[in-house]
């Protein structure tokens, strides 16, 4: 790997991060296009890569919620629960059933778009406070598992869209965001290891780039530290709309490279 590279990976994980850590996501689900389009990391090495990234980064914000006596609680043990077994699932369909880049192109857009909207509908127009009862044990660690499967096959833990997915439905912020990163921190170590293991029986890229995965998450873990630390002095709404548009952005470019 060229330093050239690995700076650019530093500097994407930095700004990133700093950007999405206040709100719970790691920055994993904004980085992969990033891994993709700028630095050239091949698919399917491209998923592991960045739960590499999420492996090296978590623990900036991490430390700088536990400080604040923010990290643990229930949420977290349930969001755990249901993301670990499912980022295994996730890895195992995303190396065998859909290695190609344009069907994980197509995911992408399938999956950014209608989450960036609903986060842009869920802040412009909150919903009235007796919708927004938060969903039982056995629901919110049922739905940790779809996501956390979706996260296997995308390379960002689950936790990353966990995170948005509970604060649209009015979760507190400093509730949902440490609970979400450490979900994200445990599931993506899992998923590493994980396609590490599948990398021994399957053909092509299927390990992470270790130098770039290292470089992207040495950026992230300054900047998640940091952005934790301002999450009490920005505007939650400015932060929320500031991920729907980023999301629904680059959900939109993927599908607009797959017309092409």
């Amino acid at each position: 790997m060229e330093w050239s590279i690995g700076l650019r990976g530093f500097a994407a994980g930095l700004l990133i991060s700093i950007i999405t850590a206040p709100v719970g996501v790691s920055g994993a689900v904004f980085l992969l296009p990033v891994q993709v389009s700028v630095l050239g990391v091949p698919s399917p090495a491209v998923t592991p890569t960045n739960l590499l990234y999420n492996v090296v980064a978590g623990p900036g914000a991490l430390l700088s919620y536990w400080r604040a006596g923010q990290l643990g609680g229930p949420l977290t043990r349930l969001l755990i629960a249901g993301t670990v077994p499912g980022v295994v699932i996730g890895a195992v369909i995303r190396v065998f059933a859909v290695p190609g880049p344009r069907t994980f192109r197509l995911l992408i857009a399938a999956l950014l778009v209608p989450l960036g909207l609903w986060l842009w509908l869920r802040t412009v127009r909150p919903a009235p406070p007796r919708t927004r009862e938060q969903p039982s044990p056995g629901a919110t660690t049922s739905l940790a598992l779809v996501v956390g499967m979706a996260g296997g096959i995308y390379g960002i833990g689950g936790g990353s869209l966990l995170g948005p997915i509970l604060a649209g439905r009015g979760a507190p912020v400093a509730t949902v965001a440490p609970a979400a990163l450490a979900s994200t921190f445990v599931t993506s170590t899992v998923g590493a290891a994980t396609y590490a293991l599948l990398s021994l029986a399957a053909t092509g890229d299927v390990a992470p780039d270790w130098l770039l995965g290292l470089s992207c998450g040495a950026g992230g873990l300054l900047g998640g530290y940091l952005g934790a630390r301002l999450q009490p002095y920005l505007p939650e709404t400015v932060l929320r709309l500031l991920l729907g548009t980023l999301a629904a952005g680059i959900g939109t470019l993927y599908a607009v490279q797959i017309l092409h």
